[in-house]
């Protein structure tokens, strides 16, 4: 969201014009009349960030552009004006949209996440694989933000008959969507699988050669306690 403008237009000279937010209890956004801006009453939020079409305005447009547009200004608008031709109003509703810029997936451990930052309005977030599955997801957060906008992750963990699936997962508001993939997802933390055949055989030589030490320690020891009783024998 950076700038929008709110059209209005009338006819006749030596125009007032008072726009407001009526959503918002019909606060002061921006004011003209005695051809200049008048802005000692505009509510302190849009202060920097409204302006006329000073140029225009003797042509009949009193149209409002409004910059930095928050989530916070959505809603319904007045433009009043007032000539020697009479007064008129006209009402204008204003959508904020903070589309989705990017979304992420990674993988962490045997843990897939998707996520994606300032969003409005409130997002949804599916997961799909190809070729297509059962997979669920878990623990899908949307936490809101200062600036009313949105952040959204969830997790999934892929099961070892899953591992050659492609993992896409999408995020969507009113206005667009994005989409992101895994191809590969690394297999979960196995370190009997992992493990070459020849490393396997080896680790498990290693472990009987050292159970084979062991008991031989116990025997020498067991002979070394029965020859001491025999030594400390009578005759």
């Amino acid at each position: 969201m950076e700038r929008c403008m709110l059209p209005c237009s009338y006819g006749g000279r030596d125009v007032v014009i008072h726009w407001h937010q009526v959503s918002a209890g019909d606060i002061t956004v921006h004011s003209f009349y005695h051809n200049k801006d008048q802005l000692e009453h505009q509510n302190q939020r849009f202060r920097g960030r409204t302006s006329l079409f000073n140029d225009q305005i003797s042509t009949g447009n009193a149209s409002l552009q409004l910059t930095k547009v928050e989530v916070r200004d959505e809603g319904k608008y007045k433009c009043y004006t007032s000539t020697i031709n009479g007064n008129m109003e006209s009402f204008i509703n204003l959508k904020a949209d903070a589309p989705i810029q990017k979304v992420s997936i990674q993988q962490v451990g045997n843990i897939i996440t998707c996520s994606s930052e300032g969003i409005y309005p409130k997002p949804e977030l599916t997961w799909s694989t190809s070729p297509s599955s059962n997979v669920t997801s878990k623990n899908i957060t949307v936490q809101p933000t200062e600036r009313l906008l949105y952040n959204i992750s969830s997790s999934l963990i892929p099961s070892s008959s899953d591992r050659d699936l492609k993992y896409s997962c999408t995020i969507s508001t009113r206005r667009n969507g994005e989409k992101a993939t895994l191809f590969k997802p690394n297999p979960p933390n196995d370190s009997s699988q992992s493990l070459h055949p020849n490393q396997l055989r080896a680790t498990i030589g290693g472990i009987i050669g050292g159970l084979f030490v062991i008991a031989v320690l116990a025997a020498v020891l067991w002979w070394m306690k029965i020859k001491g009783r025999f030594l400390r024998s009578p005759y």
